[in-house]
């Protein structure tokens, strides 16, 4: 996985053995979103349509999503509930899906984050970003342990 970051922007890919459209859906069903990122999972799936990903009981994403282009691409605001530094809707993030190799090839952008912040979200995302892999390519990830967040 590359990982490339500035102060305010990750930029990452990954390639994942499933195809765009078997991928797509775990950004938009919550049933599969849960399996690689949180423990309970509330979404709309439409544009303008709000998100809240309680990771692990105590760190809570919330945000919109922005743009949907079915089996191709998924941008949503991002950010922590309770969070000074990264408040809900505070921040982007942009999935990018392009088949390649019999797969996918994962282009992931989170934008507008302090720089104080990126650390942890490089972190953090590195660990969901094979989490996805891991089940779209049909393994279980398991819970996520408590201390882990994006």
């Amino acid at each position: 996985m590359e990982t490339t970051s500035s102060s305010e922007m990750i930029k990452k890919e990954i390639f994942i053995a499933c195809r765009p459209e078997t991928l797509f859906s775990f950004f938009t069903d919550p049933d599969k979103l849960v399996r690689w990122m949180g423990r309970n999972v509330l979404l709309d799936p439409s544009i303008g349509g709000k998100f809240r990903i309680d990771l692990n009981g105590t760190d809570i994403a919330i945000g919109e999503y922005k743009e949907i282009t079915p089996n191709e691409k998924v941008v949503m605001t991002w950010g922590w509930e309770r969070s000074k530094a990264v408040p809900p809707g505070s921040s982007t993030v942009e999935f990018k899906l392009t088949p390649k190799d019999n797969g996918t090839l994962l282009e992931f952008i989170h934008y507008d984050l302090p720089a104080t912040e990126i650390a942890d979200h490089v972190k953090g995302w590195s660990h969901f970003l094979l989490r996805i892999q891991m089940v779209a390519e049909g393994d279980e990830a398991g819970e996520v342990p408590s201390s882990e967040h994006a």
